[in-house]
């Protein structure tokens, strides 16, 4: 199987599969390609917002002590193999070939969805070269996502939970914090992050006493001073400051840190040096990404209410200092794209509407309408839009904002290669 055939094959599953109602097609997916998730170690993170910020403090303080770690994400930013990776490498070609064709031999013509095969794939290779420990995030939910046919993992974490895939999920946070929930295994540990309501921490509390799990209080790091476009917090008395952007990032490292913490009690030996190099240097692509430049540009996939209000915090903060607000935004119809669009249009100073980054973007003059009511808005393609919005910074001293929807964030960052 060559590249294109082994993409071909992955391609041809569709992101959702068909229709389920518990865990039993991806677990007879996994038995048919030998259940490598048995012989792994995991730290299995759900979550609405965070789960990839939380998922890579984790693993880099991990690998920076010498653990060769697996990294799941979803979804991919830049392309399909950034979604699987050990240490910093993604997936090699010849091996993504190599276990697609060894998983196509033994399955059946179920609807499996790509997330699935894709699963799959990642877990023959972590086993196949020998990962002290995986740390995997959940697609979407946690119960009945198929990352949950893992045995109990050595810790669970839950990061921050608000209003997302209301249409599979619920409508209250409180019932899309029971599926989360739901990677709550007996005989394991839990972490929850501070920046969720009191409801959500009590349900929480009770899932880990009805499974029989630990329940681990977040490590004590109270904030430090103003730290501008980032927010430093303390930690054994020393002054971290995360290296990236948003309030949010000190409830993820937090969140990250005590997690670390707890490992050592499994045996792994996370020093606090790696935690704090780790938290000092860990970015990732497209989560409030500060690109700095002439002019400085902010990429952000926050797709959901809560996610955009992330970086409203910190359109607010450049706006306070002088900043201008040029902003490019796309948004897929599956979101709230209106409260999305009120909210950061109502702090741009020219807003760009864009589509055509995903089949059901919704249309640009949509989304400048909408925009219109707010600010001075216009529409094009991302490439007119994004150019005229860092002109514009950089004869006013401004900023360039790419937001709203993942894929837009995705097509931008792969524009720049």
């Amino acid at each position: 199987m060559n590249i294109e055939e082994c993409m071909s094959f992955i391609n041809s599953y569709t992101k959702s599969g068909g229709r389920i109602t518990d865990l039993s097609r991806a677990r007879e997916l996994m038995k048919r390609v030998g259940d490598p998730q048995e012989r792994l170690k995991f730290v299995h993170i759900a979550g609405t917002n965070g789960k990839g910020s939380t998922l890579e403090y984790i693993a880099n303080a991990l690998q920076f002590s010498g653990y060769k770690t697996g990294k799941f994400t979803s979804p991919f930013v830049l392309r399909y193999t950034d979604r699987i990776r050990i240490n910093d490498d993604e997936i090699d070609e010849k091996s993504l070939c190599e276990i697609a064709d060894y998983v196509k031999e033994r399955i059946d013509d179920e609807a499996y969805s790509q997330f699935e095969i894709t699963m799959a794939i990642a877990m023959l290779w972590y086993e196949r070269e020998g990962c002290d420990i995986v740390v995997l995030e959940t697609g979407i939910g946690g119960t009945l996502d198929s990352t949950n046919v893992i045995p109990p993992p050595l810790l669970s974490v839950i990061t921050s939970i608000s209003l997302d895939h209301t249409a599979l999920l619920g409508d209250t946070v409180e019932e899309i914090a029971s599926h989360k929930a739901g990677i709550i295994k007996n005989g394991s540990a839990v972490v929850l992050s501070e920046d969720n309501p009191e409801s959500v921490k009590v349900l929480v509390r009770e899932t880990a006493e009805k499974v029989g799990a630990e329940l681990i209080p977040c490590e004590d790091c109270p904030p430090s001073a103003d730290g501008g476009l980032f927010s430093p917090f303390m930690y054994k008395g020393i002054k971290l400051r995360p290296a990236m952007a948003g309030i949010h990032q000190k409830y993820n490292a937090q969140t990250a840190i005590t997690a670390c913490i707890y490992l050592r009690s499994k045996g792994f030996s996370v020093s606090d040096g790696a935690m704090i190099r780790s938290v000092e240097t860990t970015q990732v692509r497209a989560r409030v990404q500060y690109i700095d430049g002439e002019p400085p540009v902010i990429v952000d996939g926050g797709h959901n209410p809560a996610g955009v209000g992330m970086l409203s915090l910190m359109l607010m903060y450049l706006s306070t200092r002088g900043k201008k607000i040029y902003t490019v935004m796309g948004m897929v119809d599956s979101k709230d794209y209106i409260e999305c669009v009120k909210t950061i249009s109502g702090l741009s100073d020219k807003f760009f509407a864009v589509d055509g980054f995903a089949p059901n973007a919704v249309s640009a003059e949509t989304i400048a309408d909408i925009a219109s009511f707010r600010t001075e808005a216009e529409f094009g393609t991302l490439a007119e839009c994004a150019e005229k919005a860092k002109a514009l910074a950089r004869e006013n001293d401004g900023v360039a904002v790419i937001c709203g929807s993942l894929y837009l964030a995705s097509e931008y960052l792969n524009s720049m290669d």
